[in-house]
């Protein structure tokens, strides 16, 4: 059980309690400093896993812990995404007097996501989702004397206790027709043969189950509130880093199934619904969070399309990483220009924002043409891998139900920018006073097309990623 396979994670637990004892004994007016503590563990955090890159592809701790390419470049992800949610966050919590401990379930609800994407074994990625959740239910319902917190917490809530339920009994059986929780050893086990309707029942309950951290039908129903009642930088966090962890899990779970089991006509069923019911549920939006909540839902099936192909397409995982990438840089964009506006959430409230607030205006703009695939923004990049890995895997119908899907919220995400554009309106604009929020925005902004213009250097990264097993 060598300790330095784990040193990340490690330090991720020891600032989150380091903040919690900071936040205890320290005055309300410095709480701001825990985003520093924050921000200073996730770089430590980043240099740790850095270090691991190098080496060769493994299962430690008795091959329950994964530190392979895809663990670690979705480690990194993950990681960036969490900074970008920290650095957002201390001008909107400032009043509010549990502001330091919000740090606290940050960085725990990040080391859940981290135990979800490197989860070699069932019960380990019980733990992680199970960690996730609740450190991330409070976020959704951190401004508690609001009406649509407490109602997309407990939307988020009772959603989660049922799906991680369905989860937690699809590892029982497994574990009942294998005898054992680890991968390689499941994996054996199914090899030798099994009863395919247990096992087929045991495959539909983790994938429903891994469907609430994905945001995916049928398991979606909380996102768009969460996206519209959390603190704006805890909608940040909601609608992109769980699905980050959940997706390369669900990947690195069906990557152990024997061909005979019908996963991939799930998944894409699931795929298929889930993009189809989110971008028709955001034609009908008219508040801009709201929108994004249910942007989050379709784009979580695209990524489903490549743990369709997982195991028809050598690129698949690269795909799903990539995509993953690239959807967090946007959609975290989008969600800094909402923070920075103070929340603002009614699509009217965005008529003629551009000659208010045009820095802001134009990343929105660019973040909601990423999400749509426009090049040379890093999205376009993101869903071309997806398309041609789906293609690649002999799932063509499925690359065609998407791309019509991508016509279908280019209307939505147009309407947004044609406000801001072309509105005669004269908006009155209030924005966090700070810089913390400004900044952050112009950095997601920058990484927007940075990403897209070095795109060839990022896929160096990703491009051979494999699992470990």
């Amino acid at each position: 059980m060598p300790i330095g396979d784990v040193l990340p994670e490690i330090s991720l637990t020891l600032g989150a309690v380091v903040i919690v004892l900071f936040a205890a004994f320290t005055r309300q007016q410095h709480h701001h400093w825990a985003a520093v503590l924050a921000l200073l563990t996730i770089a430590l955090c980043v240099v740790l896993t850095l270090a691991q890159w190098s080496g060769p592809p493994r299962l430690t701790f008795s091959g329950v812990w994964a530190l392979d390419g895809v663990a670690i470049s979705s480690k990194l992800v993950v990681l960036i995404a969490g900074a970008l949610v920290v650095a957002m966050s201390p001008e909107w919590m400032r009043t509010d007097r549990r502001h330091g401990e919000y740090y606290a379930l940050v960085l725990f609800a990040l080391l859940g996501v981290i135990m979800m994407a490197s989860a070699s074994d069932t019960m380990e990625l019980v733990l992680g989702v199970l960690l996730s959740s609740v450190a991330s239910y409070p976020l959704a319902a951190y401004h508690r004397g609001w009406a649509p917190a407490l109602e997309a917490g407990m939307k988020y809530f009772l959603i989660g206790a049922l799906t991680n339920a369905l989860l937690t009994i699809g590892v029982v059986v497994v574990f009942g027709l294998t005898g054992n929780t680890g991968y390689p050893e499941i994996a054996q086990g199914f090899a030798e043969g099994s009863d395919n309707l247990a096992l087929t029942i045991a495959t539909a309950s983790i994938v429903l189950g891994l469907t609430f951290k994905l945001a995916a039908f049928p398991a979606h129903a909380w996102m768009p509130d969460v996206a519209q009642g959390s603190p704006a930088p805890a909608a940040a966090f909601l609608t992109v880093i769980p699905k980050i962890g959940a997706a390369v899990a669900l990947a690195r779970f069906v990557s152990i199934l024997p061909p005979d089991v019908a996963w991939r006509a799930i998944v894409a069923m699931i795929s298929v619904t889930t993009m189809t019911l989110g971008n028709v549920a955001a034609l009908r939006q008219t508040d801009v969070r709201r929108l994004l909540g249910w942007s989050s839902v379709s784009q979580s099936g695209y990524a489903l399309m490549a743990i369709v192909v997982m195991g028809a397409s050598e690129q698949a995982l690269s795909a799903l990483v990539f995509f993953l990438a690239s959807y967090a840089i946007a959609n975290l964009a989008a969600f800094a220009v909402v923070t920075h506006l103070r929340g603002r959430t009614a699509l009217d409230d965005y008529q003629g924002l551009a000659r208010k607030v045009p820095i802001a205006a134009m990343i929105l703009i660019a973040s909601l043409l990423s999400l749509v695939g426009i090049p040379p923004l890093i999205g376009f990049f993101g869903k071309f891998m997806l398309f041609s890995v789906t293609i690649e895997g002999g799932y063509t119908w499925l690359a065609f139900v998407a791309a019509a899907n991508t016509v279908i919220s280019l209307f939505y995400y147009l309407r947004i920018a044609a406000l801001m554009m072309f509105s005669g309106a004269r908006p009155i604009v209030h924005v966090l006073l700070g810089q913390w929020a400004r900044s952050t925005m112009v950095v997601a902004g920058l990484l927007l097309i940075v990403g897209g213009l070095g795109v060839e250097t990022l896929m160096i990264f990703t491009d051979s990623i494999r699992f470990a097993l």
